[in-house]
C-alpha cells in the first residue's frame, strides 16, 4: 500500500524524533539502579572522603545508591582508565581531582586521554594549601621566609610526600616564581609531619586538610595560604599571592563520566550537585574538611580542568618531574 506523501513525511518525522525522546525519557528516569563512583585512592583518603560525602547526598536526592569503589593504583590512573573504558550511560562515574590533571604531564604513557575521554559533570570543592614552618624557624611572614631563604641558600629544607604530589608541585611553582633554593625531602609511609614538628625539616607546602590539626595545636606555624584569597578556617593568614603576585595553587574535587555520556544525564547530575552545594549543612562539612564549595556548569568545569592541566603541565616539565 502506498502512503500519501503527507502521511509518510509525518511518520518519518515521528520516527526521527524517537531517539531524542528516548534519551530525554531515560534522563528523566535516571538513575534507575545503583550508580558506581570510582575513586583512584584508598579508603580514608581525601578523595574518598569527598566521594562518600557527595555520594550520600546524591543518593538521598536522586533516590538510588551511589556506591563508592576504591581502585587505587598508578597515581589514580587505574581508576581514570576504568571510567574512560566504561559504558557511557551515567552509571559509572569518576571522582575527579587535581591529580587527574597533573598526571597528564607526570606520565609519558597513559592508555587514555584524560581531557578527551572523561567528560566533566560538576565541580564540588577547592582544597587550599598552606605554607607552614616549624615554630623554631624564626620567620613569621612570607616575605621573611623568602628573605631568609635567599640569604641562606639550602638552609630551609622542605618536606614532600612523593613525586608529583601537591607539596612538591606547590613548592616548585613557588620556587620558580620567587627564585629561591629550597631542597625537598620526600617522605613515605608515616609522612613528614613527625619530622616537621620535630624540626628535622623546616617547612612544607601542604594541603590544609592534612595540617589544620597541627596548626590549631600550635605545632606548626602557617605563613600563607596557597589560594588567591583568605579562607574561613584561617582568616588571619594572608594568601601567598599578597607577596608573590599571581601565585595560586589548590586542589579540587569533582565528578566526571565517560565521554559520550548523554548530555541530559550530565545536566541532571550537575543540577543535583549544584543544589547540594547550596545546602548550608553540606557547605559546613566541606569547610570541616578544609575545602571551599566550588560551583560550576559542565562547560565551566571542563574549561577549568583544561586550564589546570596546562598550568601544572608547564610546572612539571620545567621542574623535570617524571613518574615511572
Amino acid at each position: 500500500m502506498k502512503l500519501p506523501r503527507r502521511t509518510f513525511l509525518h511518520l518519518a518525522a515521528g520516527a526521527a524524533a524517537l531517539p531524542a525522546l528516548s534519551r530525554t525519557a531515560r534522563a528523566q528516569a535516571y538513575p534507575t539502579r545503583p550508580v558506581h563512583l570510582i575513586v583512584g585512592f584508598p579508603a580514608g583518603g581525601v578523595s574518598d572522603i569527598y566521594a562518600r560525602l557527595t555520594g550520600q547526598w546524591l543518593s538521598e536526592r536522586l533516590g538510588q545508591p551511589f556506591v563508592i569503589e576504591n581502585r587505587p593504583g598508578a597515581g589514580s590512573n587505574t581508576a581514570t582508565e576504568t571510567v574512560a573504558r566504561a559504558r557511557p550511560d551515567g552509571y559509572t562515574l569518576l571522582q575527579v581531582n587535581a591529580t587527574s590533571a597533573w598526571n597528564v604531564a607526570l606520565y609519558d604513557k597513559l592508555n587514555f586521554n584524560f581531557v578527551r575521554d572523561i567528560v566533566s559533570i560538576a565541580s564540588i570543592a577547592r582544597s587550599p594549601g598552606v605554607l607552614e614552618v616549624n615554630p623554631l624557624v624564626s620567620v613569621r611572614t612570607v616575605p621573611e621566609f623568602i628573605a631568609y631563604a635567599k640569604a641562606n641558600p639550602g638552609k630551609i629544607t622542605l618536606a614532600g610526600v612523593g613525586l608529583g604530589s601537591a607539596p612538591q608541585l606547590y613548592a616548585e611553582l613557588f620556587k620558580m616564581m620567587v627564585g629561591v633554593d629550597l631542597p625537598l625531602v620526600q617522605y613515605r609511609n608515616s609522612g613528614p609531619w613527625p619530622d616537621l614538628i620535630a624540626g628535622r625539616v623546616q617547612a612544607m607546602f601542604d594541603p590544609l586538610a592534612s595540617s589544620i590539626g597541627y596548626i590549631k595545636a600550635g605545632q606548626l606555624r602557617p605563613l600563607g595560604v596557597t589560594t588567591a584569597t583568605r579562607i574561613d578556617v584561617l582568616p588571619d593568614v594572608p594568601p601567598i599571592a599578597d607577596f608573590v603576585p599571581g601565585y595560586e595553587a589548590s586542589g579540587f574535587q569533582g565528578l566526571g563520566a565517560p565521554a559520550n555520556t548523554p548530555v541530559e544525564i550530565i545536566d541532571k547530575l550537575n543540577k543535583a550537585v549544584s543544589a547540594i552545594l547550596a545546602d548550608s549543612n553540606f557547605q559546613a562539612r566541606l569547610v570541616d574538611l578544609g575545602g571551599q564549595p566550588f560551583v560550576s556548569s559542565p562547560a565551566e568545569f571542563a574549561k577549568f580542568i583544561t586550564e589546570e592541566t596546562e598550568k601544572w603541565g608547564k610546572v612539571i616539565r620545567t621542574a623535570g618531574i617524571k613518574v615511572e
